[in-house]
């Protein structure tokens, strides 16, 4: 159901040939700063004490990674003259999303290097990365397109590499990681219940050690009920996290995801949130899967002065230019899709 690598991905982009992107991330991020007060650390000194204690992203903008599949993306539309995909997907590029960890494109023994780099780039220009760890076993069992992960006995262990390599980077910048979409409110449908819980606590706990603020899966507005999920995240570990992440790779709207979010929230002591706001522009059609006619949603930003109480941040956790799997004549799950990344933006008005 959710992003899924396949493990042929593109080679990254080589630093000379970032640096316009790097600098406009760097510029764009600037502007979505929000003003929801100062939870983190000074520039250039780490942050001390619980990392779920504070809001990540309530002072430093979002991290865009300069290598992303949508920074390749408008690198290939400039050298084939292409100025309006150029234009579209550099907004894309330097819109701070999530970077989503797999075992198939960083499996153990090179997750941890490509962490670093990113902790690093994150770390010199002030601004919080969102990781997306997506490897547990039979991840995407109730959709099928992002199937795969690692077996039970090698999922902790790669956890750990992400987490130590964050630790060893000791970044002055919060890092934030989505711990497994999908993974807990699937496990209703798919009886994984006792496996996926002990695995994602377990993931919560190797994080939280790190100091990596976490948000565990909470499923969206027309899936699962709040009380069936709320014991699930209770018992891996949401009372050690910051909370939970909704709507990740979905489209619901965000005043259906705020008015669930709170719900839930309510039913596990105030855990705090935030949204995959990424496509649900023109909210759903209860197709989860390559819809058409949908269009970008808020623009990441920590939560306003007023907003829902809980609500810590809009966030794009899943890329919105990638697909979602071969369907709807879209290309395997995760790879950029020009096509419709060009249509959302028209119906955007981009």
């Amino acid at each position: 159901m959710l992003l899924g690598h396949d493990g042929a991905v593109p080679r990254r982009l080589a630093p000379t040939r970032l640096l316009a992107l790097s600098l406009a991330a760097a510029s764009l991020a600037l502007t979505l700063v929000g003003c929801s007060g100062s939870d983190g650390a000074p520039a250039g000194e780490r942050p001390q004490g619980d990392p779920a204690a504070t809001n990540p992203y309530a002072d430093r903008a979002g991290y865009a990674d300069p290598g992303s599949r949508t920074a390749q993306a408008a690198a290939r539309a400039k050298s084939e003259g292409d100025a309006e995909a150029e234009r579209v997907f550099s907004r894309l590029a330097t819109t701070p999303q999530g970077i989503w960890l797999t075992p198939e494109e960083y499996p153990a023994g090179s997750v941890a290097a490509f962490v670093t780099t990113i902790v690093e780039g994150a770390d010199d220009a002030d601004q919080v990365p969102t990781f997306v760890v997506y490897g547990i076993p039979d991840r995407d069992c109730s959709g099928g397109f992002s199937g795969g992960g690692l077996t039970a006995d090698q999922y902790g262990p790669w956890v750990q590499e992400i987490a130590d390599a964050v630790d060893a980077a000791a970044p002055s910048v919060p890092i934030v990681a989505v711990v497994e979409p999908d993974a807990l409110a699937s496990a209703i449908e798919c009886d994984r219940r006792e496996e996926r819980v002990r695995l994602v606590d377990d993931a919560v706990t190797r994080l939280a050690d790190a100091g990596v603020t976490t948000y565990l899966d909470g499923g969206h507005s027309h899936w699962i009920e709040p009380q069936r999920l709320a014991p699930l995240l209770r018992k891996a570990g949401v009372e050690r996290s910051r909370g939970f992440a909704t709507n990740v790779s979905n489209y619901q709207t965000d005043d259906d995801e705020r008015a669930y979010a709170e719900q839930l929230s309510g039913l596990l002591d105030g855990a705090h949130y935030i949204i995959d706001t990424g496509r649900n522009g023109n909210g759903s059609t209860d197709e989860w899967c390559n819809p058409t006619g949908r269009a970008y949603g808020t623009d990441p930003a920590p939560a306003p002065q007023g907003d829902a109480e809980h609500l810590d941040a809009s966030v794009w956790v899943k890329p919105p230019g990638e697909s979602d799997g071969e369907c709807g004549g879209g290309p395997p799950a995760g790879r950029f899709w020009p096509e419709r990344a060009l249509e959302m933006s028209i119906s955007s008005g981009w």
